[in-house]
């Protein structure tokens, strides 16, 4: 069966987007909290408890978001979330007390639903539904060196920086390269008529019948956010945490070979994963990441248990990172992609809102091994969730 080519320009500047604004808007900003909580007089768990706030309003405003992506495409929305990002970014560097600075980064959270997988997924499905999940996979290999450049990157200039002029430079960085690639995007899908999107939004059905999208969407939802809560509330700590368990100068490698797990699970899915459908890589992404965390509540400071922690993490996002894209397509199909994807990001991000300050909450109260277990727990649930999803489909009537 012929296969639509993976539209390589549009993938390769999605790529350097997302490494943009995951570094700058993400990965950093538990290398940069120690830094704002000094300089704003304010504990650390205050400053992460800000954060938690913004993923949470970043939930609410991801199904507006992605309707609007249906409306007025994805990679305008892409075009006006640089712009934001950058002006965020700025206001956050500028804050002048407590409540500015919150608002910037709630601010910050939304602009990043406008600009990173979301969004990027969507303008994927939107430019060629019937090569989107290739090209997802694709994306994601790119995007997976976002912390493997950016948390070194941070971690150098706070030496030098201080973390309100970091945040001017990755201001600029999201200004003058990610805004103009996504309005180069845009520029190259308006030469699409209206008339071939209307053609190319129904090419690929769901793998769900009707009467079970329902049941499947929350099934999806619940799993996505638990598993999101999991990894939301390591990423928050990782480096930090690596450090207080005694690893100390080592916390920052340790972290580093996160990015390249990533990277190495999305080589192994492009080489042996098109057996696997979406719902099963969904198990294997959770599976993996809570082993992680299990293998670094039991293993502590000991170096290669951290080490194991951080590539079964790193191989268990990057195939989360894939299945975030590719299993609501597989599931529900490409018509409405947008507003699909926006409401499963509402959930996970949601619940996952919390997860920085419950869990660092947790390690206060805890301590670091009992939170971690706790956090496993939590990710099990989600693996029974995408197991009960993997059930309840039927074969896509037009698989690629």
């Amino acid at each position: 069966m012929h296969k639509t080519k993976v539209p390589a320009g549009i993938v390769s500047a999605l790529g350097v987007t997302q490494i943009i604004g995951y570094g700058t808007l993400y990965y950093s900003f538990s290398i940069l909290a120690p830094g704002m909580a000094e300089d704003l007089g304010i504990s650390l768990e205050r400053v992460f408890a800000v954060f938690s706030v913004s993923l949470f309003v970043g939930g609410l405003s991801a199904p507006f978001i992605g309707r609007h992506m249906d409306r007025i495409g994805a990679a305008t929305v892409m075009t006006l979330g640089s712009a934001l990002s950058a002006f965020t970014l700025a206001l956050c560097a500028w804050s002048p007390s407590v409540a500015i600075f919150a608002l910037a980064i709630v601010l910050l959270e939304v602009s990043s639903g406008m600009v990173q997988y979301q969004a990027a997924f969507a303008t994927l499905v939107e430019s060629e539904p019937r090569s989107a999940s290739r090209s997802i996979t694709y994306l994601t290999l790119i995007g997976g060196f976002a912390s493997t450049i950016f948390w070194p990157i941070a971690a150098t200039l706070t030496g030098y920086l201080s973390w309100r002029e970091i945040y001017l430079l990755f201001a600029a960085l999201n200004l003058l390269i990610c805004m103009p690639l996504h309005y180069g995007i845009r520029r190259a899908g308006k030469g699409s008529s209206r008339t071939d999107a209307a053609q190319t939004r129904e090419v690929v059905v769901g793998a769900l019948p009707p009467q079970a999208s329902r049941r499947g969407m929350i099934l999806v939802s619940f799993a996505f956010s638990l598993s999101g809560f999991t990894l939301a509330a390591i990423l928050a700590h990782m480096v930090p945490m690596l450090g207080a368990i005694g690893l100390g100068g080592a916390a920052v490698v340790i972290g580093s070979l996160f990015g390249p797990a990533q990277v190495m699970s999305r080589l192994i899915n492009m080489a042996f994963g098109q057996s696997l459908s979406p719902p099963a890589l969904a198990i294997v992404s959770a599976t993996l990441m809570v082993l992680g965390v299990l293998v670094l509540g039991v293993s502590g400071d000991w170096l290669p248990g951290a080490v194991a922690f951080a590539i079964c993490l790193g191989l268990g996002s990057g195939i989360n990172s894939i299945a975030q894209g590719s299993l609501p397509l597989y599931l529900f199909g490409s018509a409405g992609y947008g507003a699909i994807t926006g409401k499963m990001a509402a959930a996970r991000l949601a619940i996952g809102a919390a997860a920085p300050f419950v869990f660092a909450m947790a390690m206060e109260h805890l301590g670091i091994a009992m939170a971690l277990f706790v956090n496993a727990l939590l990710g099990t649930l989600g693996i029974s969730a995408f197991i009960a999803v993997a059930a309840s489909t039927r074969s896509p009537r037009n698989p690629e």
